[in-house]
């Protein structure tokens, strides 16, 4: 099945599938005009994701650093070799992004997963120094599980592939939860996973209910969250009630102190991109 933004779908790697939950139609704020249709996965479709996400990552974890690093840099080559023209104008009518700034942001993901390919290779382990006669200390890193992914309307697709580039270097499977202001753009990037086995990436849209769901199911074991300050804690408390790892960046607006001795257009410049690039909603 492709994806079209017209029928509300998820996706379960390497397939787009129908989602029968509750239909919601996407609204173009600027001109009011119908984007698209999507639908909250259902349980049952939530199910048969985790399902299938922890066979996949029984698999995947088995495989060594190499062969996933090879992997990896497929989902780079596909990002490399896309089209990407129809996902950047979905984020545009989503979320009001500038098309210059949604088609750069969407096009220059590949570095990310080339990067964590190579950085697998190198993390397999350590030794330490012998303590007392005889023996001798080393650590060895095991991946996670099935690890959820929520994520933000500002930058759906590059703070998405920061998260799930890692988790899959280090042998776990990923469930995205996108952000529901960036829902089709999101579910149109997927098609990028293709060439990775079966299930290991899915995509579930969906609300607060889903991300609940997904946190604290017992088939999942850690949890990437970026958005708000409020929604960060939410997720905290329900990782912490769980003993779940969770990675969160919760949004924040930092001070900006410019001393006597600055160049004042360089400094000028700074400011003025810091406080109203993305019309003020970024990390800054």
């Amino acid at each position: 099945m492709q994806f079209s933004p017209d029928r509300p779908v998820y996706f379960v790697n390497p397939d787009y599938r129908p989602t029968t939950g509750a239909q919601k139609p996407v609204i173009d704020p600027a001109t009011l005009e119908t984007v698209g249709t999507i639908a909250a996965a259902s349980d049952g479709e939530i199910d048969a994701a985790l399902t299938t996400a922890t066979a996949a990552q029984a698999a995947w974890k088995k495989l060594d650093a190499k062969s996933r690093a090879k992997h990896l840099h497929a989902v780079a080559n596909a990002i490399e070799a896309a089209d990407f023209t129809r996902c950047a104008e979905l984020m545009v009518r989503e979320m009001g992004k500038p098309y210059p700034e949604a088609i750069g942001e969407i096009a220059n993901c590949a570095p990310i997963f080339r990067y964590y390919a190579e950085m697998a290779r190198d993390e397999a382990g350590k030794v330490a120094g012998t303590t007392q006669a005889g023996s001798f200390q080393y650590a060895r890193y095991e991946p996670y599980g099935v690890s959820v992914h929520i994520m933000p309307y500002n930058f759906p697709i590059l703070l998405m592939c920061w998260t799930v580039a890692a988790s899959l270097a280090a042998g776990n499977a990923c469930v995205i939860k996108p952000a529901e202001a960036t829902t089709l753009s999101t579910l149109d990037y997927m098609t990028v996973f293709r060439s990775l086995p079966e299930g290991l990436v899915s995509c579930l849209p969906g609300g607060a209910a889903t991300a609940q769901a997904l946190i604290g199911s017992d088939r999942t074991h850690t949890v990437a969250f970026t958005g708000s300050v409020a929604a960060g804690k939410a997720v905290a408390v329900a990782c912490a009630e769980r003993m779940k790892p969770c990675v969160i960046e919760a949004g924040g607006s930092d001070p900006l102190i410019i001393s006597q001795h600055a160049p004042l257009d360089v400094a000028a410049a700074g400011s003025v991109t810091a406080a109203f690039h993305l019309t003020g909603q970024v990390c800054t």
